[in-house]
């Protein structure tokens, strides 16, 4: 699983179920088997430093937060030369109790600066999840064009027939 999967997957995690919201990380036991499933430690400070950092990315990403919100978890993160069998690797080193919102952060922050924009949350006002649009023309708008998309769809095309009845 790469970690730009991992900085989705953790946005996403505050869906919208039969019309209220939801957080999946709620509870620590489902936070646990979150982070499990996604490669990564579980124990200490996880938990708490994974909800700060998932509160801090989404502002970020819905333009409602300065980037700098999500410094904290990524101070004292080093990258070091470990030297494999393929030569040289780059191992992340992260204090403990911050490994997955440290790699969400640079998630974010390597997919900010290698495709700008791309990143964004669906344009559905009623859905709470984000996109990463890997479209060459960089025109998506939805989450999903099978449930958000559609939806707006079909409310637009019931809104211009409605008009055009009056």
């Amino acid at each position: 699983m790469t970690d730009e999967t991992l900085l989705l997957d953790l946005l996403n995690t505050t869906p919208v179920r039969d019309g209220a919201p939801a957080d999946d990380l709620a509870d620590e036991r489902a936070a646990r088997q979150w982070l499990a499933d996604h490669g990564q430690p579980a124990g200490g400070d996880e938990h708490r430093a994974l909800l700060e950092a998932r509160s801090a990315l989404q502002g970020i990403v819905r333009g409602q937060a300065e980037p700098r919100a999500a410094a904290r978890f990524v101070d004292d993160v080093t990258y070091r030369a470990a030297f494999g069998d393929d030569g040289v690797e780059w191992v992340l080193d992260v204090p403990a109790g911050r490994s997955a919102a440290a790699r969400a952060v640079l998630a974010w922050d390597a997919l900010a600066k290698s495709s700008p924009g791309r990143l964004r949350p669906c344009a559905n006002p009623e859905c709470r999840l984000f996109l990463i649009d890997h479209s060459k023309p960089n025109s998506a708008r939805w989450c999903s064009m099978a449930v958000c998309g559609n939806r707006m769809k079909a409310r637009r095309h019931y809104q211009r027939s409605r008009t055009a009845a009056d």
